[in-house]
């Protein structure tokens, strides 16, 4: 019986990876933007004031490109004079696979975008957003000092009290906030995760945890990421990271029940519902608190360049790691990659919105022998609790 007690406080305290997750899909160097479709046109998920640019258009505008050190930029463009009432180009790009529970989505980057109205993201959807959960791995606005991570869904998943983390909960309602929009959030308290200190320390990486077991979040500043996570390596441990930033444990949250399978984000948009808000805009930017076109005359429109100097992202790689073994072909050439403890995900439709597929890529990485493993140790554990039970 105590060991069944042990492996319910495990479950609150801990991400229990029961085997490693191996690479299915890897975004880098000269073909980085190959896998993504380019979101196009006003986005009123975030009502940012922004236009985001096609494929064509962005790469026209070298709004992305891969430099000379063979990194991923990503940014808003700091050339234009933007008239009044009008909007600043800016990019949001999301992978054309899904991937399902059993996932670990990494991001390395040596710079991400900061500044009065800036507001960046790295986050997962589902198909039919804003069902289906939503994961925010990295998230900031404006010249804040720390990350936020969040999930967003509907009503009834939870962070429980007491969770083992290293960031600090803000809210614990996943589905708080007008359709969720506040969602539950952990705030990062280590250093150089955010803004000019990240850049200054050479970067870093996110990793989350996407698994039955629940969603964790992992920051590591550039001389603290573990030796497993490179830009070579094709597999992942997440059991030997340590404490995560954020944990949201499936004790209070079944994730099968609240998320389908997860498309990859990454997009900068400017003040809209979050980085403009005249309280959080007042907090590092200063300006009248009850002015809610502050954030917009102050930044978007006239010259961009001293403003958006610093809005972009400069990314080494984008990585998800899988135990599942299959690529599920569906409609509009969308896959979801399966995981082999979630059989129910095996198909979704095409994101929302218009886009330009480029296509993609996957790594021949051999999956199903980290599916074994994990029924392996499952046989074990079951073996050793049914042994505890009828020995008490």
């Amino acid at each position: 019986m105590r060991l069944l007690v042990s492996l319910g406080l495990l479950s609150l305290s801990a991400a229990p990876t029961l085997a490693a997750y191996n690479l299915v899909e890897s975004f880098s160097g000269s073909t980085f933007f190959n896998g993504w479709d380019f979101f196009d046109g006003f986005d009123n998920t975030t009502n940012g004031d922004v236009n985001f640019l096609s494929q064509a258009n962005a790469t026209a505008s070298h709004l992305t490109f891969v430099d000379d050190a063979g990194h991923a930029i990503i940014r808003v463009d700091n050339t234009t004079f933007v008239p009044f009432n009008e909007k600043r180009n800016s990019v949001k790009i999301m992978t054309h696979d899904y991937f399902s529970v059993g996932s670990v989505f990494v991001m390395d980057a040596v710079h991400i975008p900061f500044g009065c109205s800036v507001w960046p993201s790295f986050w997962t959807k589902g198909p039919n957003w804003p069902a289906g959960g939503e994961i925010d791995i990295m998230e900031l606005v404006n010249l804040a000092q720390d990350n936020q991570m969040t999930l967003h869904t509907t009503p009834g998943c939870t962070q429980p009290q007491g969770v083992m983390q290293l960031g600090k909960t803000s809210g614990t309602d996943c589905s708080a906030g007008t359709n969720s929009s506040e969602g539950c959030t952990v705030i990062e308290t280590q250093s150089n995760n955010a803004g000019a200190a990240f850049a200054s320390a050479g970067g870093g990486v996110w990793a989350a945890q996407f698994d039955v077991s629940g969603i964790f979040v992992w920051f590591w500043s550039r001389s603290s990421v573990p030796a497993d996570v490179s830009n070579t390596s094709t597999s992942v441990d997440p059991s030997t990271w340590g404490t995560p930033s954020a944990s949201w444990p499936s004790a209070t949250c079944n994730i099968t029940n609240f998320f389908t399978p997860q498309q990859l984000v990454i997009d900068i948009t400017l003040c809209g519902d979050f980085a403009g808000q005249p309280t959080i805009y007042a907090q590092t930017c200063g300006g009248p608190v009850g002015n809610s076109s502050t954030c917009y005359l102050e930044n978007v429109i006239n010259n961009g360049t001293s403003q958006y100097a610093d809005a972009y992202f400069e990314i080494n790689y984008v990585k998800a790691y899988s135990l599942g073994d299959a690529l599920d072909p569906t409609v509009s050439g969308t896959s979801v990659i399966l995981s082999s403890i979630s059989p129910t995900a095996t198909s979704t439709s095409s994101a929302n919105g218009s886009g330009t597929s480029s296509g993609s890529t996957k790594n021949g990485a051999a999956r199903s022998l980290g599916r074994q493993s994990r029924s392996l140790l499952v046989s074990v554990v079951l073996a050793a609790m049914v042994f505890a039970l009828c020995m008490a």
